[in-house]
């Protein structure tokens, strides 16, 4: 939205979502990233954030300027085009929030202010990332907060489909920067994309689909500078699957980055180390427990009080660091015997060495090094016929 040759491509795509919909509600999120004026991560640089006196009911307040003048942008643009429509704040749309000030949670949403300006024939341009307080006090939802608000929307008015446009063709396969055979994935669980966006890949806000899962809405990525088709996230009945994807076991790859493997030798306590490590706001990701040993892997920036917190248990350890998780991720693989087998073949063949694993209902994780991520990504994606 930050052009007005950008703009005009909004204008098209809500166009053409008047002629498919009955009715249709836009959500605006903030225009640009930090560095452009208006982005969030730059109105928090204006007051230097980490170091601001400001308080969160404050902070939240100058959080909101970016979705609002986006709001107004685009109403703006509709209306230079013929289109009735009306610049609401998410308070205004009738979003109400707990008062947990920079990361709220949405208690109602009252859709009467909407409702009426449809009923009139006008477009609802909706500042996406924020809602009030009952004492109308402005409040925003946390990242994420735009696809947040849509899906929210969506519910609550019992919309057919739910839109978000971006500036990708869908969700893909695999990240595209290290495997160049991913492709769009035309259909897709509300389960596997939640697998995904928890085993690293930067699809869409897990709480955007948690809402539209419960509500059983259609959540379509699309791009807004193409006629792509774009991926629909829904609920599948297990004979339509095979219809969409050919009953392939394998959905997509996800990988995550900056990770370390601990192991601790011999005994220690560990119920009391594994809660002193939650104490330190430490997450652990993959874990093995023995009786001999505790492997368990991390996130990097955490490496130094993991360190700290062994040595007051005297435990021997050694560590690898530079590591990364690569997940292969399909709700069809629950109770198939043989993928596991097929995966460490796959990596075997491809001197990939795997360091260890962990395995869900719809997931399979290896952690590898980081060096030999491009190659596991390829390989797994060729093995189970992504591409």
């Amino acid at each position: 939205m930050a052009t007005e040759e950008t703009r005009k491509n909004v204008v098209d795509k809500i166009t053409e979502a008047k002629k498919e919909y009955d009715n249709v509600v836009v959500v605006v999120s903030a225009i640009g990233r930090l560095g452009a004026p208006y982005a969030t991560d730059s109105l928090l640089h204006l007051v230097n954030y980490k170091n601001t006196l400001l308080s969160p009911k404050e902070i939240d307040l100058l959080m909101s300027v970016g979705e609002i003048i986006s709001a107004l942008v685009i109403t703006n643009t509709l209306l230079e085009n013929g289109i009735k429509a009306c610049a609401l704040t998410g308070g205004g749309a009738g979003i109400v929030t707990d008062n947990d000030f920079n990361n709220a949670n949405v208690i109602d949403i009252k859709t009467e202010p909407i409702i009426k300006l449809l009923n009139e024939g006008i477009i609802p341009v909706v500042a996406g990332f924020q809602g009030a307080t009952v004492e109308n006090e402005i409040t925003t939802l946390g990242r994420g907060g735009s696809d947040t608000t849509a899906s929210l929307l969506g519910e609550a008015l019992d919309a057919d489909a739910i839109e978000i446009f971006t500036d990708v063709d869908g969700i893909m396969t695999a990240d595209p920067r290290i495997c160049k055979s991913a492709k769009i994935i035309d259909e897709i669980s509300y389960n596997e994309v939640f697998q995904m966006a928890g085993s690293g890949a930067k699809v869409i806000h897990p709480r955007a689909v948690e809402v539209a899962s419960r509500s059983g809405i259609p959540l379509i990525i699309k791009n807004t500078f193409n006629d792509s088709r774009g991926t629909s996230i829904k609920t599948f009945i297990k004979s339509e699957r095979k219809k969409t994807i050919q009953d392939k076991l394998i959905t997509s790859i996800a990988h995550k980055t900056n990770i370390i493997q601990f192991s601790i030798q011999g005994e220690i306590d560990d119920e009391n180390f594994f809660t002193e490590l939650a104490n330190e706001n430490v997450s652990i990701d993959i874990i093995n427990i023995f009786p001999e040993r505790k492997v368990f892997t991390i996130d990097d920036t955490c490496k130094n009080k993991v360190i700290k917190l062994i040595n007051k248990y005297n435990a021997p350890y050694t560590f690898i660091d530079n590591c990364c998780k690569v997940t292969v991720i399909g709700e069809k693989i629950t109770g198939v015997p043989g993928v596991m087998a097929k995966i460490i073949r796959c990596l075997s063949k491809s001197s990939v060495e795997i360091l260890q694993t962990a395995d869900s209902l719809s997931t399979i994780a290896c952690l590898i090094k980081e060096k030999d991520l491009e190659i596991a990504t390829e390989a797994l994606h060729k093995e189970f016929m992504l591409g």
